[in-house]
């Protein structure tokens, strides 16, 4: 098993970048950085106006790097692909908590769970130092492979491949908030281009 934790600090008050969290997958020029991003759809959304908090559910379909050989193998034929990549269905489920400032995101894979087991876990908090004008976000990831765990070097190496994209996803996810919350800073100067 792999777990791995980043952390970022977004040079933006928390209602600015986790609007910009928001528009991450829907924003048309977030298309080539999120290239692996195949669909995403809203589940559920509910408001709880008492507490002052948003739940949702979203699926996220992604496409996997290449697969290793052995991995490709134990695939369905319908989760594979002819260059070794994979479909995976993922769901995630977040609360925002606008009286706290807390916004909490948890991705799990649902589907190739036999093979891989993924989950994400992110919060979006006001920074410690500059609450009023900077984020901390905060994100854990574990990785395990199933199917190789006998196998603790194969499976171990298998990890370690899976999380190396995950990182390279994250930072790319990163980099498409940032530009989304300049963007919103800028329209809310009344400067903002005609487009995101």
């Amino acid at each position: 098993m792999v777990v791995y934790t980043q952390e970022h600090v977004y040079r933006h008050p928390w209602d600015r970048v986790t609007a910009a969290a928001w528009r991450k997958f829907t924003d048309p020029a977030s298309r080539t950085a999120l290239s692996h991003v195949a669909d995403v759809h809203t589940l559920q959304r509910r408001v709880d106006t008492d507490a002052g908090r948003l739940h949702a559910a979203r699926s996220i379909t992604v496409r996997s790097p290449p697969l290793p050989f052995i991995l490709r193998r134990l695939l369905p034929a319908a989760a594979a692909s002819p260059s070794g990549a994979a479909i995976c269905h993922c769901v995630e489920t977040s609360v925002v908590d606008a009286p706290r400032r807390a916004m909490d995101i948890v991705v799990r894979n649902v589907s190739l769970r036999g093979i891989i087991e993924v989950e994400e876990r992110s919060t979006f908090r006001p920074h410690p130092d500059r609450p009023d004008d900077w984020t901390q976000f905060r994100q854990e990831t574990t990785i395990r492979c199933r199917p190789l765990a006998k196998l603790a070097a194969v499976a171990e190496k298998v990890e370690t491949r899976c999380a190396e994209r995950f990182l390279q996803n994250s930072a790319k996810g990163r980099e498409v908030v940032e530009r989304i919350c300049r963007y919103l800073e800028a329209e809310a100067a009344g400067a903002a281009p005609s487009a995101v």
